[in-house]
């Protein structure tokens, strides 16, 4: 994952006490530095204390920020004192990013209450931000009204913030690949091209019989070929597998890894029930797992706005997602359920994972034509949730996050599966049949659900539900 860069604004305000803008600045760019952050700032042979006040001030550190547009993912204003409050909304305007921007006023502390020591940060931040709004820049605050920018909490804060700012970023003019057609039982993962492109998120079609063909194509000893089936014996278990289908799955796998390429995707959604099984003879989830634990994540039944969530959740966490189903209740537990699918999830979920046959659809298209998929447990730990739709009556993007937990209830099942712990499950499971959501829902190993609403919510401008 590349190093996060934010633009710094230290405010100031010249009846304050100057001292404090000259430590607040040393002290966020020694917090940014420590945590893994690059950051751009004006210096302190700039502007006084290399800080905010002036109008004219405000045309340094816009025309700064300008020249580092392409490198500045998301803007900090820090108020170590009062602070100006048309500085940041003018630097922020006039330098034409269209970044997140988050507003932090450090705290006072009793003991420095007197003149030439307090802060009146706490006051500070609420001009600042009536100013932001004024000018319709829109802001992320942190957590708590005031914060130690050395704290625990400003870490967590800024944490959430570098997700938000990915996020954003990520899905600036990204591409997704649709892989055949939508199968015709699932209308539920229909969608809006237009509206996603609208959002600036393109899709790249190429029909199956293109793919098929170019498969056909490839000799049994092509150096990609052979370097695919090497990738694939190394990714997971194979011991049970024909060599026939793992050569088709190494040239299937071929065709597609130069296709993403070429067209430069960001994730990929596969037509697979049941054309490829029943005129191919493979089920295509070992390949889709490999590109999902390799960051370019893939999801099934051409579900592009599920390929989507995964892709948000990835950019939040910077690890790989999954695509399930909400499938079954679990135990009576109102809160908890169980995920599903046949599967495709990446390695770095399941407790131990093996190459298997699709068990489902064997029963009718044969089990010879259905080896390929990736099977385990889910481990335990944090998970995050996602699902975005493209609302085609209101011609809107809709979304819902939330967090829970997997867990370790005992389950006797097959394909790649977990049980997830949600609070108040039935109240989100209702929104979700309410609001007419699909039953697929991309999930990831995180705790970043606040990052993905902020981001869709507040930057994106699209409907969001926070569970």
């Amino acid at each position: 994952m590349n190093k996060t860069t934010f633009g710094v604004i230290v405010g100031n305000r010249g009846f304050f006490p100057d001292v404090l803008a000259k430590d607040g600045r040393k002290n966020i760019l020694e917090v940014l530095k420590k945590n893994g952050f690059d950051s751009v700032t004006l210096s302190i042979r700039q502007t006084k204390h290399g800080a905010v006040e002036t109008f004219e001030e405000a045309k340094q550190c816009a025309e700064l920020f300008a020249s580092k547009g392409d490198k500045i993912d998301g803007i900090i204003v820090t108020l170590p004192n009062f602070g100006d409050e048309k500085g940041a909304a003018e630097a922020i305007k006039r330098s034409g990013l269209a970044v997140p921007v988050l507003v932090h006023a450090e705290e006072d502390l009793p003991r420095k209450m007197a003149m030439g020591q307090r802060r009146d940060s706490f006051c500070g931040k609420i001009s600042v931000c009536n100013n932001l709004r004024q000018a319709g820049i829109p802001f992320t605050q942190t957590t708590s009204h005031t914060v130690k920018v050395t704290s625990a909490e400003f870490k967590k804060d800024l944490d959430d913030f570098a997700a938000t700012c990915r996020i954003v970023k990520g899905l600036r003019d990204v591409r997704f690949g649709a892989i055949g057609s939508r199968p015709a039982a699932f209308n539920t993962v229909r969608y809006s091209e237009k509206i996603l492109e609208f959002a600036g998120i393109a899709v790249e079609p190429v029909d199956l019989y293109e793919v098929l063909g170019w498969v056909d194509r490839l000799s049994d000893n092509d150096r990609g070929v052979k370097a695919k089936l090497n990738a694939i014996k190394r990714y997971t278990s194979t011991e049970s597998i024909p060599p026939a289908g793992l050569l088709k799955m190494a040239k299937f796998g071929r065709v597609i890894d130069k296709w993403v390429k070429d067209n430069e995707l960001a994730g990929t959604a596969i037509q697979c029930w049941t054309a490829l099984e029943e005129f191919f003879g493979i089920v295509p989830c070992t390949l889709m797992s490999m590109m999902s634990e390799a960051l370019l994540p893939s999801a099934c039944e051409v579900d592009i706005t599920g390929l989507l969530g995964m892709y948000i959740l990835q950019l939040a966490s910077g690890t790989p997602s999954a695509l399930v189903d909400w499938n079954n209740n679990f135990a009576g537990d109102p809160d908890k359920c169980v995920v599903f699918h046949c599967s495709n999830l990446p390695k770095s979920f399941f407790k131990a994972d093996k190459m298997d046959f699709q068990e489902i659809i064997a029963g009718s298209v044969g089990k010879d034509n259905t080896y390929g998929t990736i099977v385990g447990r889910v481990k335990a730990g944090p998970a995050t949730f996602c699902r975005t739709t493209t609302d085609d009556v209101d011609g809107v993007l809709r979304s819902y996050v939330g967090q829970g937990k997997f867990t370790n209830d005992k389950l006797d099942t097959f394909g790649g599966y977990g049980v997830i712990k949600i609070e108040n499950l039935q109240d989100l499971l209702s929104y979700i049949c309410d609001m007419g959501f699909e039953h697929h829902v991309a999930v990831n190993m995180s705790e970043t659900a606040g990052a993905v609403a902020e981001a869709l919510g507040n930057y994106m401008g699209w409907d969001v539900y926070c569970h």
